[in-house]
């Protein structure tokens, strides 16, 4: 059974999208959403013992967060969720300081580019150039694990493969919560369960629009995961609530993994939402979430 913070949360989001609709979809309409998300950011501080600090892993900027007695040969890198048209370091921090306490990791978040400005493949370009920038600076392919939500979560996915075709040594581990794995929309719990999740709703065609461009193919492997080779990946987590538009895409991606013979933990959280594990200080069931991606990422970083 859920929590009554739960409840609560899921009515004050409720609440909250009511006065800041992001409105009808139209060429222009990722600037509400930033605007929206960026409404959230002024509570995004990190708790103390958590310090950041401002990087580049290369070209592209990011953020190390580092929790005190996170290891600093152990490296997380994280890719935000927001449709692939929004979000940023600074609107998961209390996603990724949590993450760093709990996996006892530094993690570097990063701010990679968004759509429609630019749209595939310059995302996931991004999240490889940070991954080889990682090894460039001397950490082991063994010392680094990956980690995304949401469009992150499927960022996350397709980084793997791109990695493993390019011959790219792989990070030891790999989570994902809530995926966006499949941009054709698919899966039945998007329709089914858009009533169920406050946290998304109509919004995911358009911002596959946003990310695949004119004449790009929803159905790339590199765009949608669920189309993907998934065969010799590292072991990945997923997370995934019941009560959210991409159940489905969560489920699918691990009987990818799997169907690639592949290790994966896919774990099913009863009457969550959408990437629940973003508000770890109201939510006992997102601090319950994130102990186990870092008991996860501890054991698979050694």
């Amino acid at each position: 059974m859920a929590s009554l913070q739960s409840h609560l949360l899921y009515q004050m989001i409720r609440y909250w999208r009511r006065r800041h609709p992001i409105g009808e979809f139209g060429p222009d309409s990722y600037k509400s959403v930033r605007k929206t998300i960026e409404r959230g950011v002024k509570q995004g501080r990190p708790p103390p013992g958590v310090y950041l600090e401002s990087t580049r892993a290369g070209a592209v900027p990011g953020e190390w967060i580092h929790a005190v007695g996170a290891r600093a040969d152990k490296v997380l890198l994280y890719l935000h969720g927001g449709g692939y048209v929004a979000g940023s370091p600074a609107s998961h921090r209390p996603l990724t300081a949590a993450l760093s306490r709990e996996a006892r990791v530094r993690v570097l978040a990063l701010d990679y580019r968004l759509a429609p400005e630019h749209p595939y493949p310059a995302a996931l370009d991004d999240a490889v150039a940070a991954y080889t920038w990682l090894l460039d600076q001397g950490y082991s392919a063994r010392s680094i694990a990956l980690g995304g939500d949401s469009a992150g979560g499927g960022l996350a996915a397709a980084t793997l493969v791109r990695l493993r075709d390019a011959g790219v040594p792989l990070p030891a581990a790999a989570f994902m919560l809530s995926p966006w794995a499949d941009l054709t929309g698919t899966g039945e719990s998007v329709r089914t369960r858009a009533a169920l999740d406050p946290m998304l709703g109509g919004d995911l065609a358009a911002f596959a629009r946003y990310y695949v461009g004119p004449d790009g193919d929803p159905r790339h492997p590199l765009i949608s995961p669920i189309h993907a080779d998934m065969r010799g990946l590292p072991p990945i987590l997923i997370q995934v609530g019941t009560r959210e538009v991409l159940h489905d895409d969560a489920i699918r991606l691990a009987e990818r993994v799997r169907a690639g013979q592949g290790r994966v933990e896919l774990e099913v959280w009863d009457d969550m939402i959408h990437v629940f594990q973003v508000f770890p200080g109201l939510l006992p069931e997102a601090r319950r979430a994130i102990r186990r991606i870092g008991e996860f990422l501890r054991a698979e970083l050694g």
